[in-house]
């Protein structure tokens, strides 16, 4: 074993846990704020038209963007966990064979939904929400980014993978020259060009080129730990069943999250349009502090695996509390700058007044999830990483299906807009509690 991977061993398993939590989750979310760019740039720029409607259209075309997140997800996470086990308990060559095998069914998969959802392109483009002012800019946005899904999905994926290993530092690269690009690239096609809306598609769909490019050459130039090999281009039936053992279950938060987000949108254009608008300004808004708990929990997901893999509960358990106190903390601190500064921060995307006090209201409701979304994501990717997919998908089904959808209605109906957006922090607040009971009883019995 050579030098670099002394180092990354030694983090997965004996580093301290507060130190291990800060070295493998803080470069994520760093790169991860760089991710948000994604999501903020597109929406920017298209403010800068002074076109509500286009704005509008960016945001109801979000939920395709989390499904093909979700479906890269599926392969990512499900490998990511299984390769850390293995890595834990000694067997190199499974875990090359698991490696190989993400990126064989991360392409299958691309082609499978890029190709069903241009078939059904104007019925899905309607059940995002787009009406009459902005179906057209919608379905634009839609198909420029679905002919891209194979870079998203290999984006994703590749970052997963890298992370199994340790390779935090590579996993993030690859974002970060991705979104620079994005953000280069923007307004030379949206205002040069003058592409305006498909601009901004474009743009994000070379960005996702180079961040998978960037990805998959640390794997051709052999900096990576593991390398996929080409006699492991056809997976077993063992391996392709612990990836989507664990990445079904992984991938369903992603997509039912997709269609929670699309009922929030049909329910708001009930207030009018540029309700949308505002509501899309003030969710990308708080995904900054969205992807720190996003970051913290994919971080110590690889070090919880490896423990399991190496059964050293202990270890586990340490880290877990490290973790969940750390990204506790992050958040409150998140929540009282949305609080404080919410209109300016709404006002960087959109010159309208209206759009302005709507977005502000938005975003001092939802930021009340901060505080309980990071221990119910770190329980989450706790249980993903030790092989139990199933109390994963229990804690997504109860928080999605069970609370979050029925609470959109009934607080809709009974308290309108205002109502509708404190479905959210009421959802993580019981979510918080079941998730770390269903853990603590969890590594009880372990």
């Amino acid at each position: 074993m050579d030098d670099k991977e002394d180092r990354r061993i030694y983090t997965l398993s004996r580093e301290e846990p507060v130190k291990a939590v800060i070295k493998m989750s803080v470069p994520l979310v760093a790169g991860m704020f760089i991710m948000v760019l994604y999501n903020l740039v597109d929406t920017y720029f298209i403010g800068l038209t002074g076109d509500d409607y286009q704005l509008a259209a960016v945001n109801l075309a979000y939920p395709v963007m989390m499904v093909t997140i979700a479906v890269a997800n599926m392969v990512g996470n499900g490998a990511s966990s299984y390769i850390a086990r293995c890595l834990g308990a000694n067997d190199r060559q499974k875990a090359v064979h698991t490696l190989t095998a993400a990126f064989v069914l991360t392409f299958v998969n691309s082609v499978v939904l890029a190709g069903l959802c241009l078939i059904f392109l104007s019925p899905l483009v309607t059940l995002l929400g787009a009406r009459d002012n902005t179906f057209f800019y919608t379905q634009q946005y839609v198909t420029i980014i679905l002919l891209g899904t194979f870079f998203t999905m290999g984006s994703y994926t590749c970052g997963a993978l890298l992370r199994s290993e340790g390779s935090v530092r590579y996993s993030m690269t690859g974002m970060v020259v991705g979104t620079v690009l994005n953000i280069i690239l923007d307004p030379i096609f949206i205002f040069t060009m003058n592409m305006q809306i498909r601009g901004a598609a474009i743009a994000t769909v070379l960005g996702n080129v180079a961040g998978f490019g960037i990805s998959l050459l640390y794997y051709l130039r052999r900096k990576t730990l593991l390398r996929p090999e080409v006699r492991y281009l056809k997976p077993t039936g063992n391996i392709i069943r612990e990836i989507y053992w664990v990445g079904v279950p992984a991938s369903l938060e992603t997509l039912l999250t997709s269609a929670a987000y699309m009922v929030n949108n049909n329910l708001a254009v009930g207030y009018g349009e540029l309700t949308v608008a505002a509501m899309g300004i003030a969710q990308k808004v708080l995904s900054l502090g969205n992807y720190v708990y996003q970051g913290f929990a994919s971080g110590v997901q690889p070090i919880m695996g490896y423990n399991f893999g190496a059964k050293n509960t202990k270890r586990m358990k340490a880290v877990l509390k490290a973790g969940v106190m750390t990204v506790t903390l992050v958040e409150l601190t998140f929540m009282l700058i949305y609080g404080i500064f919410a209109p300016q921060l709404i006002g960087i995307f959109t010159q309208s007044d209206e759009v302005i006090s709507i977005g502000t209201m938005v975003l001092r409701h939802l930021m009340f999830v901060l505080p309980f979304v990071g221990a119910v994501s770190m329980c989450r990717m706790s249980f993903q990483a030790m092989g139990k997919p199933m109390y994963a998908f229990t804690i997504t089904l109860i928080r999605q299906v069970a609370l979050y959808i029925p609470l959109l209605f009934i607080l809709n109906s009974f308290l309108g807009l205002s109502g509708m957006l404190c479905a959210q922090p009421v959802t993580e607040a019981m979510m918080m509690a079941v998730s770390l009971a269903l853990l603590v009883r969890t590594i009880g019995k372990i």
